[in-house]
């Protein structure tokens, strides 16, 4: 079940209420994305899938128009996360990244929708959550962006659920930083920040272990998100590639609702196609009686699957995510029938 904007945020209000964080793996093909929704499903868990500016133009999506890419990637994904099979799975589309001249372009689209012809009718289709990606931004600007997403939105009609964050590579976001950042937002548009990224000592990338990361500080900034917007406002953890397992299951304990995974996530897929085509070397060549079958995007897309599927549900699993899938929905269900 492909979630809205206000259905994200009760997804992450669940998940700090009873101390899990949802996967948030970002899904770089079709592949990708059916392979996390198959691994929430047999674990019972939420899953969040999200892309990046690269992934929206890229080949599988919108070959270098990132508009056109945005729309692709929600119709595939709206017609897998709202088909049968998945039903039992609540979904989050975030975007994630999204930095540069095209950042406006791009987010606003997300937050209004994107409209899509088909050949009886057409629909409307937005992300259920985005993200301002703070790199290379001052506060200034960082708070600006956020303001300006809002009010787009709200001109738009539409309820924006936004991820705000702070340098997620730079060490530890101090306090005073984090209060001026979300409480700037927060006089001039409260309620749309529902998710809070400080630096919390991870860093994008394949990472070292991470000696700076501190659990306690997560406790810190999810009590200072409270403080400062008078909700319960879940942490994002950036750069969880690389964190020992223990660190990540403690921070999903303590305020971490949103756990990114990208680079471990494309090195186990790359690692897999490779070995693939390696192991069918002589299959490719022309003429023999396996060729096609090693050649299709099946066979590899198959191969790669087998190997990741697994490590996607051990990682939610470790987020506490199991089994959490079906009980925020029935929560759903009796918020709606209420």
């Amino acid at each position: 079940m492909l979630l809205d904007p206000l259905q994200s945020r009760a997804l992450f209000s669940h998940a700090l209420g009873r101390h899990y964080a949802v996967l948030a793996v970002n899904a770089d093909s079709p592949a990708a994305v059916a392979d996390v929704l198959d691994a929430a499903l047999g674990v019972g868990a939420p899953a969040i899938i999200e892309t990046s500016l690269w992934q929206l133009e890229g080949r599988a999506y919108g070959a270098g128009d990132a508009v056109l890419g945005l729309g692709r990637y929600l119709a595939d994904l709206a017609v897998l996360a709202n088909g049968a099979r998945y039903a039992g799975v609540p979904v989050v589309f975030h975007t994630d990244h999204i930095k540069g001249p095209k950042t406006e372009a791009v987010l606003s689209a997300a937050l209004r929708g994107v409209e899509v012809a088909l050949s009886v009718g057409g629909g409307l289709l937005r992300a259920s959550t985005v993200s301002v990606d703070a790199s290379g931004l001052s506060d200034g600007e960082n708070v600006a962006l956020v303001c300006r997403l809002a009010e787009i939105a709200a001109a738009a009609g539409a309820p924006a659920t936004i991820e705000m964050e702070a340098e997620v590579d730079a060490g530890q976001t101090p306090p005073e930083r984090s209060r001026r950042l979300l409480g700037s937002v927060e006089a001039r548009h409260p309620g749309v920040v529902w998710l809070w990224a400080p630096a919390l000592g991870t860093r994008h990338g394949l990472g070292d272990g991470y000696p700076e990361f501190r659990v306690e500080r997560v406790a810190q900034n999810a009590a200072l998100a409270r403080e400062v917007t008078g909700r319960d406002v879940g942490l994002a953890l950036h750069g969880s590639s690389g964190l020992a397992a223990e660190s990540l299951a403690a921070a999903a304990r303590s305020g971490v609702v949103k756990v990114n995974w990208s680079s471990e996530s494309l090195l186990l897929r790359s690692g897999a196609a490779r070995d693939f085509y390696a192991a069918r070397a002589a299959e490719l060549e022309p003429g023999h009686p396996q060729w096609k079958a090693s050649a299709m995007d099946n066979g590899v897309q198959s191969f790669v699957a087998a190997r990741y599927v697994p490590r996607v549900a051990e990682r939610m699993r470790l987020l506490g995510g199991e089994g959490q899938g079906p009980a925020f929905l029935e929560t759903l269900r009796r918020g709606a029938a209420a």
